[in-house]
């Protein structure tokens, strides 16, 4: 076989982001916890950007650095609503299709670690992480007395304990784990210790074990649990089915016994390792507000003080100017400068963006705000970005992760693009409506004699909603509602 070389000249089109443009994208998908914490990374490595005015104008200046870095600067306005940034990002996305466009983070100014100035202030007092599971079981182990072998064994233990409680892990594997390999005795000694530690439950092997453990702690406080432990030790698979008739004819108890252990049963909790990391709730943020103005119109905003105003320092600015300054220095203070502008206009372009869409959003789910999820029209993004004037890729960036505060609650904002059915009137029901429909008729249902599937179809045809027994079926795996036959009171 012969292999021959050749030149050949070819032309080809390629798109190369800006830096500038990579950062909008970025930012727009930040939800709000996470922006915030890109504001503070910024502000711990940007020493031009500050949290408070020191400026009488209503702009930031910007230094004379455009001729030595070959670009314009972008200068940036408090109340900017510019987002050309964002309209020549969906140009390249409808041209090149948002597949192409690769995520890549723009370079950041180096931080000066010896520096603690007076912007880490508005930091100083962010909570702590939470506690970690294993930690808070290690804090606990440190005051247990044992002899050197056992406590080795139980920090070995707790780190093996997963986050919902439980030790999946056999004794055999974690014997091998050690060199020398740990004694098994040892290491069920140390278990036994470890499941007596907060919470009750926890280092279980499996369910009946973890409930067994708690309703030990139940009778070593002088409580009668006999019932309640025979029913866990042999009849788990019974009460998962709701087979309360056949428990209660072969523990010779009556239902109503049977009901009140199951009822002490239900308190206790399966995966008691989620305890540690809910002692502190997560608190949801919204991003945007949307409320009813006193002329039936919807109005839009952002809460005050989700994100601090920032601002380019002045003392910065003239230094970056100073042609007596060392070149090395006001190139620095330049890039950095130029890494804030991006900053703050990315952050300003978000905002405009977000509100933009949650508005055409609420135009169109305006029903919402008055009658909650049942009113929930379907609602494709693609309808959104027309209207806007951008992708969908740029929607569906400007809703991820962000939260809406509606005169009804608190919801994701990617929960109102949804598609959906014609009812029997005609009229577009979302499938979270027909989700929430549904949802009604199982909690108003004759707990003796629950709905089955094809009775709920029955009855949402009845109520204009034709959808198949299969889809009811699917609807109430997602709703977490059990079957009739376990949904069913004795």
């Amino acid at each position: 076989m012969r292999l021959d070389a050749s030149q050949h000249i070819r032309l080809e089109q390629s798109m190369k982001l800006s830096p500038r443009i990579i950062q909008a994208m970025e930012i727009l998908q930040l939800p709000l916890m996470a922006l915030q914490e890109r504001i503070d990374a910024e502000m711990e490595s940007n020493p031009v950007l500050e949290m408070h005015d020191d400026t009488d104008d209503d702009t930031v200046e910007s230094p004379d650095i455009d001729r030595e870095h070959g670009e314009q600067p972008l200068v940036v306005k408090e109340a900017s609503n510019n987002i050309d940034d964002f309209e020549r990002l969906s140009d390249y996305e409808n041209e090149y299709g948002a597949e192409q466009l690769h995520e890549a983070a723009p370079p950041r100014a180096a931080a000066d670690t010896g520096e603690r100035d007076r912007k880490l202030d508005a930091m100083a007092n962010a909570p702590a992480p939470a506690q970690s599971l294993d930690e808070y079981l290690l804090d606990q182990w440190a005051f247990v007395e044992a002899d050197d072998a056992v406590k080795s064994a139980g920090r070995l233990i707790i780190g093996r304990i997963e986050e919902d409680g439980y030790l999946r892990a056999s004794l055999e594997d974690l014997a091998g784990e050690t060199s020398p390999p740990t004694d098994i005795a040892v290491l069920e000694s140390a278990l036994c210790l470890v499941q007596g530690l907060d919470p009750l439950g926890i280092g279980a092997r499996d369910l009946k074990e973890c409930l067994l453990l708690q309703l030990n702690a139940q009778e070593s406080a002088g409580r009668d649990v006999s019932l309640e432990k025979l029913l866990v030790e042999r009849f788990l698979r019974d009460i998962e089915m709701n087979h309360l008739p056949a428990i209660a004819r072969r523990t010779n108890k009556s239902i109503e016994q049977i009901k009140a252990a199951l009822e002490v049963i239900s308190r206790l909790n399966p995966r008691p390792g989620y305890l540690v990391g809910q002692r502190i709730a997560p608190t949801i943020t919204p991003d945007v507000i949307v409320t009813l103005g006193d002329d039936g119109g919807i109005v839009v905003s952002m809460p005050d003080g989700n994100t601090p105003p920032l601002y380019i320092s002045k003392m910065y600015q003239r230094l970056a100017r100073d042609r007596q300054a060392p070149r090395e220095a006001r190139q620095f203070l330049q890039r950095n400068i130029r890494s804030a502008q991006w900053l703050i206009g990315a952050i300003q372009q978000r905002r405009h963006t977000v509100l933009r869409v949650t508005e055409e959003v609420f135009k169109m789910q305006k029903e919402f705000l008055v009658e909650g999820p049942e009113a929930l029209r379907p609602l494709p993004m693609s309808d959104i970005a027309a209207k806007v004037g951008v992708h969908v890729a740029t929607v569906s960036r400007a809703v991820a992760g962000k939260y809406v505060q509606t005169p009804v609650g608190i919801f994701p904002l990617r929960m109102f693009f949804s598609g959906g059915k014609i009812s029997a009137d005609g009229e577009n029901m979302a499938w979270n409506a027909i989700k929430v429909h549904m949802k009604e008729l199982v909690d108003n249902e004759d707990k003796k004699n629950p709905l089955q599937d094809d009775e709920l179809a029955a009855q949402l045809s009845r109520d204009g909603i034709t959808i198949a027994r299969r889809t009811v079926a699917k609807y109430r795996d997602l709703l977490d509602i059990p079957p009739a036959r376990k949904r069913r009171i004795f």
